[in-house]
């Protein structure tokens, strides 16, 4: 994956990011870590990342998202992300994406392309059976992690960006033609059609007698 200038790190969260949503984390609120690798691992280890409590900030390129880039007019932009690793107070590994992301669609209505900011806030919980899912407290999305418990992050930044997608999409304040029929042009009978073979008839009519 393409990356963003600003490498993806692990970071110190500001008192107001700790702030948001977080109370429910068994993560501390001040933590310091090493950068990262300059890109964006394809494959984390799920459980190592959530007893580190790890968060990752950056950019992937929309063109190396090919799934999506299916549904757009155009590959060009990035999105932006944040994704937190922790554990809640029951116990549940989860990772937290925040996205940001200008993508380009075509308008069903206009059949115009047009820009459509998305943002996405969602908490997805790891799980290691599909049984496990009815577990997950309420809010969460579940994430089959593989069999040595690894999860890949682009991927489900990918799959986050294609659930926002909408199914119809429309460009804002784009103008809808109607055509109305007058009701009593609406319910007038159709004038029959001139039959082609009416004269020929009748000339055979005449020629008989």
């Amino acid at each position: 994956a393409q990356r963003n200038p600003s490498t993806p790190q692990s970071r110190v969260p500001s008192p107001e990011h700790a702030a948001q949503g977080h109370i429910d984390s068994n993560c501390p609120t001040t933590y310091h870590f090493a950068l990262m690798s300059a890109t964006l691992p394809p494959v984390l280890d799920a459980w190592r990342m959530v007893s580190a409590c790890r968060v990752f900030e950056g950019g992937l390129a929309v063109s190396s998202m090919p799934r999506l880039t299916a549904a757009l007019v155009s590959d060009s932009g990035r999105c932006r992300y944040v994704a937190e690793f922790g554990r809640d107070a029951l116990g549940t590994g989860y990772v937290e994406l925040r996205l940001e992301a200008d993508l380009e669609l075509l308008c069903q209505r206009s059949l115009e392309p047009f820009v459509l900011p998305v943002q996405v806030f969602q908490r997805l919980g790891f799980i290691t059976d599909e049984a496990q899912e009815a577990a997950l407290p309420e809010g969460y999305e579940p994430v089959l992690l593989d069999t040595e418990g690894g999860v890949r992050l682009p991927e489900l930044i990918e799959d986050e960006l294609l659930l926002a997608l909408p199914g119809y999409p429309v460009k804002p304040e784009t103008d809808v033609l109607e055509v109305s029929w007058p009701p009593d042009v609406a319910m007038e009978d159709p004038e029959p059609m001139p039959n082609p073979f009416a004269a020929l008839v009748s000339l055979k009519h005449k020629t008989k007698q």
